[in-house]
């Protein structure tokens, strides 16, 4: 057997070994995660559910999911366990780190254009520009050269609307 009829295989084996390691890895990192979990600790799981760790045996964990309600989980089901600081922002909406000197996003995004704000400041009686102005003529965004005409060019013999 030649070199040549060897070398795909042994690239897909390696490959292959490739993948595999790196599932591996993976996998090892996600069971460090799930064995460092302490109750107190706010997770995810994998259906998406934010709960704090209760409980945590070699294979469940007893998660709090509000006032009264305990469920018992694989500690495979569990898809991320949160720093304090995250898991407070997701599920109270408390904010650790509030700068006031940072932009505050507005709830509507009104505020974020000229014309909704003159539009918003305008009096009622009086129509705005912006109005007016969309009045008179309808706005065309399709792009158009000048020298094109709405019509289509006119067929001569032997042309087709057949794909060639």
């Amino acid at each position: 057997m030649s070199l040549v009829t060897l070398l795909p295989f042994v690239v897909l084996i390696g490959a292959m070994f490739l993948m595999t390691r790196s599932a591996k890895k993976k996998q090892q990192q996600a069971a460090d995660m799930r064995n460092q979990m302490q109750p107190g600790s706010g997770v995810r799981t994998i259906g998406g559910m934010y709960a704090t760790v209760k409980e945590s045996n070699e294979d469940t964990v007893l998660l709090d999911a509000g006032p009264g309600v305990e469920l018992l989980f694989a500690k495979n089901a569990i898809g991320a366990v949160l720093t304090d600081e995250e898991y407070n922002r997701i599920v109270h909406g408390i904010e650790a780190d509030l700068k006031s000197d940072s932009d505050i996003v507005p709830d509507d995004a009104s505020s974020l254009t000229e014309t909704a704000a003159t539009d918003a400041t305008a009096d009622a009686d009086e129509p705005s520009d912006a109005a007016a102005a969309s009045d008179d003529k309808p706005v065309d965004l399709g792009k158009k050269d000048e020298t094109e005409t709405d019509e289509e060019p006119k067929k001569t013999d032997g042309e087709s609307d057949a794909k060639k």
